[in-house]
């Protein structure tokens, strides 16, 4: 059913939902909250410490014009509860200029109190007359455009009553498994009464999510085993021999993995292996080692990569690995004639490996001859797009790669088409960083720190998870920016975001790593495989918003040449929980077995469902539920196979799902 049918939405407001990606009803109704406000924990701007979040009830009393700063569009709005007065500022969305006015109003975000000047960084708000109707646990949505909070919990309403959720999974097993209606979930989810029925209706929605998922990989992978069309002429001694060309030894879980590769091969059916190996492990050389042995046998290879900073480091790396053989580059950023260039020379051999991004993957990019497929950084990658890759050549070898590890217990549900080597080990040259929790009262000395290691010659990456901060809980990266560059005048700073175009990104990391900056303000995005020798210092704001396995991620980024290397956490909330998950990075380098602790503490919905792109996963990004709902699911999903339980329609769902899994990433 069409939004503009449910009353009230007409077409300027469906525009707005679509740009959330909401076409429908149905789309509408798992448009899920991202946080509830306990109408009861109202609290006094006086009560609140600093970095705290909170909700707060006050007035409104004017609004600064928009200003202009360097690149950050800064909105100040001047508040007033109880005789107290405070700001509240927006970095980079001035459109929040024009939905205030004097008036009362219920503000929610962090609360930053700089020596008594006390302020709300980038809080969300409603009029308060609409809030004194609300009781208990109140939805708040992402936001876009012209819509309110209002405006979306009444058409999420008239969506639910539109709507009739029916589930997939097989009767017979809802029952065995006492499993609530699926449509009681929906109505739960929107318009929870309790905590408990709020946890209960994520649990349900997620495992019918994840039942439905699994249940389309069963479909896509298959049973059958793809028989090997070509033999390869290399031998051991050739592989050892290349491996000399590398400027240290390989480790025994990189022999180990070269081995994996060596005799799948020589195998009667195709390869088809994932090589997991946790930050510095050499997965890179391994990967290599595996182009060789195709190289040699006088096939052409291609390596992928998800980035075109990356994509550029891999292609020099390539040519220096391969003097004696032709390696092309091909990535959006390449002009249309070096384009039609690669593209021809490929098609008629001329390139032995290619190294590029998602630009390899388009219709028009053919090989005379593909054997062997590398997907570098496989979490950001989708599963199609793996298959988009197979399709290059005739059955092609494929490796793919992901330097985060996943437990085991999910790799065997969301990998289980494919052979898992895992490199366990670390090359002994390999530098061990050591990681501090910074308080607050810390955070002068930290800088004063960085301000001299970058005198000695040293750099630094902040890092931030969000490029601007809607949710009012994190320290956007524009505004930490802004903050630095004041503090620390005489250090050069750049900027570096997802929403960045791909040449700029690639411009700012290169003009970083020649050490044109000192230090680097980002996002995430520096997550994987950029590699800075000189980068000893990785700063991380409000460590606590990040999983385990991702601090660990951003970790990696530093260590990589001779000098003792740092990692700061800085905390802003989330008391003794968020303390322990941080002295357990604190504790250890493994990131294995760090990724084991960080299901067990947060969950499968965090694991697996916050950090994710594309239209499937992202549908339950904000539910939060047990880790044991996948495994629920996965169980849920044998029995239905293997008795073929509503197996039609079970195929049916799950391959509606199959074409959102084009863009969806496991991570």
């Amino acid at each position: 059913m069409k939004l503009t049918d449910l009353r009230g939405i007409n077409e300027k407001r469906a525009k707005d939902f679509a740009g959330l990606g909401i076409g429908t009803t149905a789309e509408l109704a798992r448009y899920y909250p991202r946080s509830y406000l306990d109408m009861t924990s109202r609290v006094s701007v006086r009560e609140v410490f600093h970095n705290e979040t909170a909700l707060i009830a006050c007035r409104i009393v004017s609004v600064d014009p928009v200003r202009y700063t360097g690149r950050v569009k800064l909105v100040r709005a001047h508040l007033e509860q109880n005789g107290d007065r405070f700001t509240a500022v927006w970095f980079n969305m001035p459109y929040i200029a024009g939905k205030l006015k004097a008036g009362e109003y219920l503000f929610y975000g962090r609360v930053q109190n700089n020596y008594g000047a006390v302020s709300l960084v980038n809080p969300s708000f409603e009029p308060l007359d609409r809030n004194l109707r609300l009781k208990g646990l109140v939805p708040v949505y992402p936001l876009r455009g012209g819509l309110t909070q209002r405006v979306v919990r009444d058409a999420v309403s008239a969506a639910l009553a539109a709507e009739r959720f029916r589930s997939v999974i097989p009767e017979e097993l809802l029952r065995r498994y006492a499993l609530s209606p699926l449509n009681e979930a929906y109505y739960s989810i929107h318009a929870p009464k309790t905590a408990n029925e709020l946890k209960k209706a994520s649990e349900r929605i997620a495992l019918e999510e994840y039942f439905t998922l699994i249940s389309a990989f069963k479909l896509i992978k298959g049973d059958r085993m793809e028989a090997r069309l070509r033999h390869y002429r290399v031998s051991e001694q050739d592989v050892e021999t290349f491996e000399k060309r590398f400027p240290f030894s390989f480790t025994p879980g990189q022999q180990a993995a070269v081995r994996a590769i060596f005799d799948s091969l020589s195998a009667p059916v195709r390869m088809n292996r994932l090589l997991q190996g946790d930050v510095g492990s050499g997965k890179t050389a391994v990967a290599l080692t595996g182009i060789f042995m195709a190289l040699k046998s006088g096939f052409q290879a291609v390596y992928l990569s998800p980035t075109e900073v990356l994509a550029a480091q891999n292609y020099a790396l390539l040519q220096k690995i391969f003097p004696d053989y032709r390696v092309g580059y091909l990535a959006g950023g390449s002009t249309a004639r070096e384009k039609r260039e690669i593209k021809a020379a490929l098609a008629a051999g001329e390139i032995d490996v290619l190294c590029g991004t998602h630009a390899v993957l388009q219709k028009d990019v053919s090989f005379r001859d593909l054997a062997f497929c590398v997907c570098d950084e496989q979490h950001r990658f989708g599963v199609a797009q793996r298959n988009l890759l197979s399709e290059k050549g005739n059955n092609p070898d494929i490796l793919v790669m992901s330097a985060t590890p996943i437990p085991r217990t999910l790799s065997l549900i969301f990998y289980g088409d494919l052979d898992v080597t895992t490199i366990s080990d670390k090359p002994r040259e390999r530098q061990e960083i050591t990681t501090a929790i910074i308080p607050e009262r810390k955070y002068e000395d930290m800088l004063g720190y960085i301000r001299n290691e970058v005198r000695a010659g040293k750099q630094a990456y902040f890092v931030c998870a969000k490029i601007e901060d809607d949710e009012g809980q994190v320290t956007s990266v524009t505004e930490l920016y802004e903050q630095l560059r004041g503090r620390l005048p005489d250090v050069r700073f750049a900027l570096l975001h997802g929403k960045m175009k791909e040449k700029d990104k690639a411009e700012i990391m290169s003009a970083f790593k020649r050490k044109e900056y000192d230090c680097l303000v980002a996002t995430t995005v520096i997550e994987v495989g950029i590699d800075v020798p000189d980068a000893t210092i990785m700063v991380i704001c409000n460590a606590e918003r990040f999983g385990l396995s991702q601090l660990h991620q951003l970790r990696g980024r530093v260590g990589r040449g001779s000098e003792k290397s740092w990692c700061f956490l800085l905390t802003g909330e989330g008391g003794e929980s968020a303390l322990e998950r941080l002295m357990i990075l604190k504790s250890t380098n493994d990131g294995f077995r760090l990724a084991e602790k960080d299901l067990e503490l947060r969950g499968g919905g965090d694991f697996l469902g916050t950090r994710q792109s594309g239209k499937f996963l992202s549908e339950i990004k904000n539910l939060r539920y047990s880790a044991e709902s996948i495994f629920t699911a996965k169980k849920l999903s044998d029995e239905a196979f293997e008795r073929r339980l509503n197996y039609e329609e079970i195929k049916r769902a799950a391959m509606e799902k199959y074409e959102s899994l084009k863009d969806v990433v496991l991570n």
